[in-house]
């Protein structure tokens, strides 16, 4: 007996499974129509958030009968998986769009699906129908764990199928996921964000912060272990508030020591952490943990109070100045990255030279460092004395060149020494090398043996590139 969306179940995630078993179904009609097996290709744009969404798209998509490619000009399911926190991100998907339309009349089973981010934009949606009406399905970042129902109603319905969310209290446990590497994950902790930066489009696009049990988290990272997995990437808009919204009473500090005592779980990552949030029972953690790695992102945005005020960061030039030598006092060896935005509206000359003070005095490892870019509905949007373009490029230039001095001179001072490498891919450029990644974040290339992609193994640094080392196995 055939199934039919009326005998579906109402609780999650059976529904969804349910869902899968139909559009088996039709994807096995597919294949006999193409005489091959259907391929997709997800394309991710932004964030680790995003990354881990992708993974569970693709998990939904092998589960029901895709084969996963890279090439999205032989795809027959195209996904993006959007950003909107740069207006460039959106401008870069309307041109691969124009792209996917003319693949789309050669191949007309050929889908086309977009979700995430950008999809919660009033703006963008309007903007599709008019003027992509060859898009078959978009969905936002609340209702992705409902992408086999959707993607059942593009096999059953005609034209576009738009299903956004404005916000979601739900969290779906269970779903499948695809991994990227097998020997380490991103882990969502918490979604959504309340903050509300006066130039960040987030809150409005990932809804409010919803933290998960931890005990479905616990439970998650176990299984990964079982899997091979020996490195985890907690994932959270601002990992420091969670357990703030759930009946149980934990902090991310509690959380940590929860994930810390998993037999066979050797490195913890997380991120991001609000420098207003940072407790010093986080410090704590990190300072006596065996598994947390050295390196800590830390958002400073701007070293100007005014601007930090305007932004609504709710800490000073001089309040992240004494964070930071806090965890550097209690963790000499710690890495702190940050992100620096240039060219907020009002700011001078003066600020700038506020943020570049700050960058000297932490003496950050990294710093990712940032245009301002203006996003239709957030308060600095509507903010009068907006930076001409010319003066921020000036600005931000100076901003980049103090990061990079400042980093390489940090960077180059471990040179000798022996350090634990996770080894993750063959190197871009050398086959014959591999790349990894230290405690503290920093990569390094090694001629190695690909056998050994996935392992921790003790490294010499030989020698300091600025951002990255060259290094050698150590004998054992």
């Amino acid at each position: 007996m055939l199934k039919t969306r009326d005998q579906a179940p109402v609780n999650e995630p059976e529904r969804q499974y349910y869902f899968m078993d139909i559009c088996s179904g039709y994807v096995k009609k597919l294949e006999e129509e193409l005489g091959h097996k259907p391929t997709c290709c997800v394309t991710t744009f932004g964030c680790q958030m995003n990354s881990r969404d992708s993974e569970k798209l693709v998990g939904i998509l092998e589960k029901v009968g895709y084969d996963v490619i890279e090439e999205e000009t032989k795809a027959d399911f195209v996904i993006y998986n959007t950003c909107t926190v740069r207006d460039n991100a959106n401008q870069r998907v309307y041109g691969r769009l124009g792209a996917l339309h003319h693949q789309k009349k050669k191949n007309p089973n050929m889908k086309i699906a977009l979700c995430g981010c950008m999809m919660q934009e009033d703006a963008v949606i309007e903007k599709l129908k008019k003027s992509y009406r060859f898009v078959d399905l978009i969905f936002g970042t609340h209702n992705i764990y409902k992408f086999a129902e959707l993607l059942t109603a593009t096999f059953e319905e005609k034209g576009m199928v738009i299903d956004i969310w404005k916000d979601t209290d739900k969290i779906v446990e269970d779903l499948p996921v695809e991994r990227k590497y097998f020997f380490k994950s991103g882990i969502n902790i918490m979604f959504g964000c309340n903050n509300f930066c006066s130039y960040c489009i987030v809150p409005y696009v990932r809804g409010r912060e919803r933290s998960r049990n931890s005990a479905d988290i616990i439970r998650e990272i176990e299984n990964l272990v079982k899997e091979g997995v020996v490195e985890v990437m907690l994932l959270g808009q601002n990992v420091n508030s969670y357990g703030k919204n759930i009946e149980e009473n934990i902090t991310f500090a509690g959380l940590l020591k929860k994930i810390e005592a998993i037999e066979g779980l050797e490195r913890i990552r997380f991120m991001t952490s609000h420098p207003k949030d940072l407790s010093d029972e986080l410090i704590e953690v990190m300072k006596n943990s065996k598994k947390i790695c050295k390196h800590l992102h830390l958002p400073m945005q701007s070293g100007s109070t005014r601007i930090l005020k305007e932004m609504n960061r709710r800490y000073t030039k001089e309040s992240y100045l004494e964070l930071a030598e806090k965890i550097k006092k209690a963790i000499p060896d710690i890495s702190l990255t940050t992100d620096i935005i240039v060219g907020f509206p009002g700011e001078t000359h003066e600020d700038v030279n506020e943020t570049i003070d700050v960058v000297r005095k932490v003496g950050f490892d990294n710093a990712f460092t940032f245009i301002y870019s203006k996003r239709t509905g957030t308060p600095a949007a509507a903010m009068e004395n907006q930076v001409p373009e010319e003066i921020v490029k000036e600005e931000f230039n100076r901003v980049l060149e103090a990061v990079q001095e400042v980093s390489k001179e940090r960077t180059g001072g471990l040179e000798g020494q022996v350090v634990d490498v996770l080894f993750e891919e063959l190197n871009d450029h050398d086959s014959t090398m591999l790349t990894g990644r230290m405690s503290n974040n920093t990569l390094v290339h090694v001629v190695a043996d690909k056998t050994l992609v996935g392992k921790i193994v003790p490294v010499k640094l030989i020698e300091s590139k600025g951002f990255y080392y060259m290094g050698e196995l150590v004998l054992q």
